[in-house]
């Protein structure tokens, strides 16, 4: 198989002896294609022993801030700002927030859970929430017909509807007001800090809906305002959750990888509330992107066990896929952790492209193919003889 990453490879050379590793590591995802994804990239490989999560995010951000000065005379203040995923998605809806604007979102479950509208009520009731966005001096461009494809977006990717509050004049038109008194529809409005000529777009129902809608909502307005401001806004997120429930095989999966540490305090949780366990992972987030992910790693053959276990392995799968970097744990493994740092993404964005295709000099298409050589190509059937290979045409079928 093509490596995702050089990920087991780096861990064994810490437990072997290692004091550190940094490669520029050719890397391969079977991910549906976007602006800032390819399926073949190159990554700037990262791992440290005897270091905490500290040393790693204060060694990347050194090499950031030279390398921002270096190239684009452009200096970047470090620490850089840290975020916890709750926080994260709490405020702005996505686990990679582009911060060179506001429009954060705002939670008024508490003040409209017993209010005369079924929507918001039944949405708290079972066990979700009310949550909106201000969208300021918004109103001229946010027209009633722009709204009805906001509203559309939004059921687009899970949410039931959109409610919302258009301030045009001196009174404010709300798309829920007939089911509120003046003094609960006042009172939400100074919540949400609305004013003359602001939106407010609000969505009700389980968080795991409410918050990406949201942010997604967040970004694709904050484009129609054109309020995103040019500059670098560095971010990291951390604190991730270990586990999350993947609703079609009904089990739950690592969020970042099975060898990610868990918060010391999240070790107990393990067995009985995987919900709970949060990881030692960091994510670096530029303008909204994606550009570096890692964690510390488990160095303990039991826990690293116990961990397989709890994402469904049984003991002959252990075996078969971990065996020797469970072995390899049984001999001692130093404290130690990395990331990755997409150097395509990187380039990409010091550049003010919007897109890898923009820094790639042969980019792959949807299917990973690549168009000027027509690659991947027909294999003669000599060289597949050769590795036993047959091709059977199923194509009728």
């Amino acid at each position: 198989a093509l490596p995702q990453s050089p990920q087991i490879y780096k861990q064994l050379l810490m437990i072997a002896g290692m004091d550190k590793y940094i490669q520029l590591a050719r890397c391969f995802r079977d991910e549906d294609l976007r602006a800032d994804r390819q399926p073949e990239f190159t990554q700037i490989d990262l791992e440290m022993s005897f270091v905490d999560v500290d040393d790693i995010l204060e060694s990347t951000e050194g090499f950031i801030s030279y390398l921002f000065k270096k190239v684009l005379d452009i200096d970047i203040p470090v620490p850089l700002p840290r975020l916890r995923y709750n926080d994260a998605m709490a405020r702005y809806g996505s686990d990679k927030p582009d911060t060179r604007f506001g429009m954060e979102i705002q939670d008024i479950s508490e003040l409209v859970k017993n209010c005369g509208f079924g929507v918001f009520t039944s949405a708290i009731e079972n066990g979700g929430s009310v949550r909106a966005i201000v969208a300021e001096n918004a109103a001229k461009i946010l027209t009633r017909k722009e709204i009805d494809k906001l509203t559309e977006m939004s059921r687009g990717i899970g949410a039931k509807g959109l409610a919302y509050i258009r301030w045009v004049d001196e009174k404010p038109s709300c798309s829920f007001a007939k089911f509120m008194t003046e003094d609960e529809l006042n009172a939400i409005i100074s919540a949400l800090g609305c004013k003359q000529g602001d939106v407010a777009l609000i969505v009700a129902d389980k968080n795991k809906i409410t918050l990406p809608v949201l942010g997604a909502l967040r970004l694709k307005v904050a484009k129609q305002l054109d309020i995103i401001p040019e500059g670098y806004n560095f971010l990291w997120i951390t604190e991730f959750p270990f586990f999350e429930y993947d609703d079609e095989s009904g089990s739950w999966l690592a969020m970042h990888h099975p060898f990610t540490m868990p918060m010391d305090e999240c070790i107990q949780y393990l067995d009985t509330n995987p919900e709970k366990v949060y990881a030692k992972a960091y994510d670096l987030v530029l303008n909204g992107v994606e550009l570096s992910s890692g964690s510390m790693r488990i160095t303990d053959y039991e826990l690293q066990e116990k961990m397989f276990k709890a994402l469904g392995l049984t003991e002959e799968e252990i075996q078969k896929k971990f065996g020797f970097l469970v072995e390899a744990y049984k001999y001692g493994a130093p404290p130690h952790g990395g990331l990755g740092i997409g150097l395509d993404r990187l380039s990409m964005l010091m550049c003010g492209c919007d897109s890898l295709r923009d820094v790639t000099a042969f980019p792959k298409v949807q299917n990973a193919s690549e168009l000027m050589s027509e690659c991947p190509s027909e294999v003669d059937k000599e060289n597949l003889d050769i590795l036993g290979i047959k091709i059977i045409d199923n194509t009728d079928k």
